[in-house]
């Protein structure tokens, strides 16, 4: 008997961030990634236990995960995980980390969860349904003014010239903004805008998982995602703004 899929997703998000908690601030072993970044054997558990629970309550599913790769299967349902956003963050101590799970149905988004397990907040939404923290609906904060904002980014694992670049926009929201963050982990910073601790976020170089549950996240919550043309955006594209609406105009001017 499959399990709904909210607790199925609040369930597997806890245990996956277990594992991760279990190692944490312990890690022997890390390896640099072909094409960026680092990951470590935590990335790898906790994947095997998401991808293991899937396996057997939603055997059918196609998944596409950070770690593995993508599987495709004849399903209209797609799960789109990363066991561990902010490896880097992790394998330093640093306490900004968290177990993301997107769900899409015929290519919508259905249902995401963010977990962080250092502070055990559960950020959950679903279609329609809203968002919670914890099971406490949420929405984006009400800040209508630039100046009174506090803004999240990230930049990715850019190096010289897109660095610069990168470096350019973040002094340019910097300059207009009360404060610019850039913790490292676009699953969580999405959380925060969801929640409101954030007012708006921008990134570039973004891969599905990082903003499968996120997105949803942020506009359940009533808050806007859009590239920084403020044009509509799918989980496949590779830069993401996301605002609680009220400043995504503003913020939409100052990156272009």
């Amino acid at each position: 008997m499959k399990p709904a899929v909210s607790k199925f997703m609040k369930d597997v998000a806890v245990g996956a961030g277990n594992i991760l908690m279990s190692r944490f601030r312990k890690v022997q072993k890390i390896e640099k990634k072909l094409n960026a970044g680092i990951v470590t054997e935590a990335d790898h558990l906790a994947e095997k236990y998401i991808l293991k629970k899937i396996s057997r309550y939603f055997p059918e599913s196609s998944i596409i995960t950070e770690e593995s790769g993508e599987f495709h299967r004849d399903s209209e349902w797609c799960w789109i995980i990363d066991p561990l956003d902010g490896t880097t963050n992790y394998a330093h101590g640093f306490p900004f980390f968290c177990v993301s799970i997107g769900l899409q149905v015929k290519g919508r988004s259905l249902a995401g969860v963010v977990y962080q397990p250092v502070t055990q907040e559960m950020f959950y939404a679903e279609r329609g349904k809203g968002t919670r923290l914890n099971g406490r609906k949420v929405t984006v904060s009400k800040t209508r003014k630039l100046a009174d904002a506090l803004l999240g980014t990230g930049f990715y694992y850019a190096k010289g010239r897109q660095l610069r670049r990168e470096m350019e926009l973040f002094l340019r929201m910097n300059d207009v903004a009360r404060g610019v963050r850039r913790p490292g982990a676009a699953a969580l910073d999405l959380a925060y805008v969801a929640c409101g601790r954030y007012d708006g976020f921008w990134e570039r170089g973004l891969s599905p998982w990082d903003v499968a549950a996120g997105g949803l996240l942020v506009t359940e919550a009533g808050g806007r995602i859009t590239n920084y043309q403020g044009k509509r955006v799918s989980i496949f594209d590779r830069e993401i703004l996301a605002s609680n609406g009220a400043l995504h105009r503003s913020i939409v001017k100052t990156l272009s």
